[in-house]
């Protein structure tokens, strides 16, 4: 009898999506565009055994190239609700594949608040699964730590930090006390330095410790371990630091000290609306 409700309620709610939402998800207008993509995201993450499938998820899918931000907006944080529960990973797989370019597009949507969740959404991506993402999807989102616009720039500094500065060799585990050039920040703040000098943008060190603020504060305070890179000699085996290189990590620690101290972002980085706002 348990089973028989259960079928009852199923078809009951196949046929309120197929009588209502398969029409009014493409309704002339946007607001109920948007509430279709919310409630569907809600009923995806509430009720993954049903609705969690690709089905479903294709209609979330196709209105990623919604035509109003808004609606737009509302396929990204019904996503990001999916994504960030672990255990649902496996049954976004296909989605994944099928519609992660448009995701990786929409980090450069009109809409920077769109821009910003598309973001956030590859974060949560990158967190399910590092093999999905290529290394061109990845770069597409580096580049825009150097974004004038901070919600932009600082979304964009999260995936950076997550993808290159987060992971921990168990190695360290033993070195964690250790200060200066033997500290484990000391391989972190080289990755910076190459990262800078192959984003090939050396006017803009201010934009990237921006960027990474919020994320790396511990790291990009870390003066001791900066000075210590650059006035110790090299451990044994270690390469040192080339002159361009020491320069380089010279700008990225005067950028530090200043936002330390002024505790606010550079000149030219604002927070407009949209693309193209002043």
């Amino acid at each position: 009898q348990l089973q028989e409700n259960q079928d009852e309620i199923e078809n009951m709610m196949n046929a309120i999506f197929k009588g209502v939402f398969v029409h009014r998800y493409r309704d002339a207008i946007a607001e109920i565009r948007a509430i279709c993509i919310e409630e569907i995201g809600i009923w995806m993450k509430m009720y993954s055994d049903a609705f969690l499938n690709d089905s479903y998820l294709k209609y979330v899918g196709w209105t990623m190239h919604d035509k109003q931000g808004e609606v737009r907006l509302k396929c990204l944080t019904a996503l990001q609700g999916l994504y960030y529960n672990k255990e649902l990973n496996s049954k976004l797989e296909l989605f994944t594949s099928r519609f992660k370019d448009r995701i990786v597009s929409m980090t450069l949507d009109k809409e920077y608040d769109v821009a910003v969740q598309a973001i956030k959404l590859l974060t949560l991506v990158l967190q399910s699964s590092e093999e999905v993402l290529t290394a061109e999807d990845c770069e597409n989102v580096y580049h825009l730590v150097y974004s004038a616009h901070r919600p932009v720039a600082v979304a964009a500094g999260e995936f950076l930090y997550k993808k290159l500065f987060s992971r921990r060799d168990p190695e360290d585990d033993g070195i964690l006390k250790r200060r200066g050039r033997q500290s484990p920040n000391a391989n972190l703040v080289k990755t910076l330095v190459f990262f800078f000098l192959e984003s090939e943008l050396h006017e803009h060190a201010a934009y990237l410790v921006d960027s990474m603020w919020d994320c790396a504060t511990d790291l990009l305070k870390d003066w001791e371990c900066m000075n210590s890179l650059l006035l110790e000699e090299p451990l044994n085996g270690e390469e040192p630091l080339t002159d361009r290189q020491e320069s380089a990590l010279i700008e990225i620690m005067l950028c530090t000290i200043r936002q330390a101290a002024e505790c606010h972002p550079p000149v030219g980085r604002g927070t407009g609306k949209r693309v193209g706002d002043k």
